[in-house]
């Protein structure tokens, strides 16, 4: 019994984004956990130039208080 996992996809790189912006807190929302930390790329499907990428977008937009540190 063997299930058939679906394979993740890179969503900047089907969409052709060059650069992660940090003023986009929606969307960098969506790659953090309930807690506030940064979701690993085996989870969210980005591969690892974008992984990077997000990971420095997140950071500083912690740091200008658009997305928080700690949720809980």
């Amino acid at each position: 019994m063997h299930t058939k996992i679906k394979s993740k996809y890179c969503l900047f790189c089907v969409n052709t984004v060059t650069e992660v912006d940090y003023k986009n807190w929606q969307q960098l929302q969506r790659f953090t956990s309930s807690y506030g930390k940064i979701t690993p790329k085996r989870r969210n499907g980005a591969c690892s130039k974008h992984q990077r990428m997000l990971s420095q977008a997140i950071k500083r937009a912690r740091f200008m208080s658009l997305l928080p540190y700690v949720a809980k």
